[in-house]
């Protein structure tokens, strides 16, 4: 296997940058550039020698096989931070036999290859890089650490106490078998899909935490959609006019609100109108609101929203500002009502964040799906008494789709994809 390097920090002149180095011939790359190594995990300050002498003093690190991030000899290079410090030694490294720049994502590959992550840890590093929210940091930390993996190893750890009871009835059919283990397989069985559709039913919001909640300001042309949408983003997001249907199409700022993510979408003013260009942004506006997590509908003082809101939508009197200083409404000119007003979205999007389980993605959403509809036909077929070989393909079936989950089968056409959102020295 080629020995990797990679600057594992980013380009550009900083008080530090690191070089990464992973492969059998990690530790003896580092060896010719200096008078030998600190012991593992033992930071040691050496001077890095190239082929024309001095390249930087640094601070060298190695990590053993079975005990690195990658599972394989590591090392690391505490540099100065210079671009041409960087690019001297990236150099030097080009320049040994059996070394190589690392691909994207390549030392994470590696991880995930030699069993130090699973597929769902390596989606959760991913997911932590691209943090940009505490809530975000939050989940992306219960994912790296396993907690999806733990669930799935106990759920199929379930599956082969069920599969196991069930082929020990096919292989005893002829003799009296003790014991009934229909019960105890019925129960497993349950226990197993009741978790897995309560997984299920929380992957739609983590993914909402993972890529953002939305948010729709909907209301009849010149209610303040565009004013409040600027009062939220602080800027001039969104261009406002006295002009009915100034807004055409969906504007989106995207926000972070008590540490979740939020994309406000301003739409188009929701009326009937002669205009053809106008009449498609109100269709837009329309369809957008509806899918929208939350619905701000701004109305007039005896107004009413321009179509029924659900539970946890908000309802509000737009320009406060006109009515007087008890109304309870809200104006994006003056900010009047705007803090009971972000207080009332942080309220309703955490609600909907709280709902969230472990699970991020809709490739864990389908692979608990594939394997609690295998576990429905086998409880089917238990039921049934007759065909207990059934029951049994059923069983191998779910404990197929748990361990796509976490990496163990069938994925590798996912790998290419998930491991190029990695920066190169990760």
């Amino acid at each position: 296997m080629d020995t990797i390097f990679a600057q594992a920090t980013a380009p550009g002149k900083a008080g530090v940058a690191i070089v990464r180095l992973s492969g059998p011939k990690a530790w003896v790359a580092i060896e010719t550039m200096c008078s030998g190594l600190p012991e593992p995990r033992v930071v040691g300050l050496r001077e890095l020698h190239g082929r024309d002498g001095l390249l930087d003093t640094a601070l060298v690190v190695v990590f053993e096989d079975g005990a690195s991030f990658t599972g394989e000899n590591v090392a690391e290079l505490h540099l100065h931070g210079s671009s041409a410090v960087v690019s001297a030694i990236l150099a030097e490294l080009s320049s040994l036999d059996g070394l190589r720049h690392a691909e994207p994502g390549e030392f994470t590959r590696r991880a995930l290859e030699n069993g130090c992550l699973d597929l769902a840890q390596v989606e959760g590093l991913a997911d932590l890089i691209d943090a940009e929210t505490e809530a975000q940091r939050r989940q992306a930390i219960r994912v790296l650490s396993g907690e999806l993996g733990e669930k799935a190893e106990g759920w199929r750890q379930g599956l082969i106490r069920a599969a196991a009871l069930i082929e020990a009835s096919i292989d005893f059919a002829d003799e009296d078998v003790p014991v009934n283990v229909t019960p105890e397989v019925d129960d497993i069985l349950r226990r197993v899909l009741n978790e897995l559709e309560c997984e299920i039913e929380g992957v739609g919001f983590s993914e909402r935490v993972r890529t953002g909640f939305e948010v729709a300001i909907v209301g009849a042309p010149n209610v303040g959609k565009s004013t409040l949408l600027n009062a939220l983003a602080g800027r001039e997001a969104a261009i406002t006019s006295e002009i009915a249907g100034t807004t055409r199409d969906v504007i989106e700022v995207r926000m972070d609100l008590g540490g979740l993510p939020v994309t406000i979408l301003d739409t188009a003013g929701l009326r009937d109108t002669d205009d053809p260009v106008e009449s498609i942004g109100v269709e837009k506006a329309q369809a957008r609101a509806k899918s929208a997590d939350l619905r701000i509908f701004l109305v007039d003082v005896d107004g009413s929203p321009a179509f029924e809101p659900i539970a946890r939508d908000i309802v509000v009197a737009s320009k406060a500002d006109l009515i007087g200083e008890s109304s309870e409404g809200v104006s994006g000119r003056t900010g009047q009502g705007l803090p009971k007003l972000i207080e009332m979205i942080q309220s309703r999007i955490s609600e909907l964040a709280g709902q969230s389980g472990i699970a991020t993605r809709e490739r864990h959403r389908f692979a608990m799906s594939s394997a609690s509809g295998s576990l429905r036909d086998a409880l089917v077929n238990l039921e049934s008494g007759e065909v207990y070989e059934l029951v049994a393909e059923d069983i191998r079936s779910a404990i197929r789709s748990l361990d796509s989950l976490i990496g163990r089968v069938d994925v590798e056409m996912l790998l290419d994809d998930i491991f190029l959102s990695f920066c190169i020295g990760k």
